[in-house]
């Protein structure tokens, strides 16, 4: 597959999954206090964000390149 087509499949995905959930949610895994070989940690759930007006964008500029990849063979 080109690159262009792989590109566009990959945009429309991130685009439709952030229309779907408003974002992306990760853990990221703090360490808060360290004495000696004890070390405690904390999980904390972070959500980054993406507003529907940028997912549609994503959307669009995906199916612009999968037509635009698709017609240039």
């Amino acid at each position: 597959m080109k690159a262009t087509l792989i590109l566009g499949i990959i945009l429309i995905v991130i685009g439709i999954v952030s229309l779907a959930f408003g974002g992306f949610t990760y853990t990221e895994k703090e360490s808060v206090v360290q004495v000696g070989p004890v070390e405690v940690t904390a999980q904390e759930r972070k959500k980054f964000p993406i507003s529907p007006a940028a997912a549609g964008v994503m959307v669009a500029a995906g199916l612009v390149l999968i037509i635009a990849g698709s017609s240039r063979r």
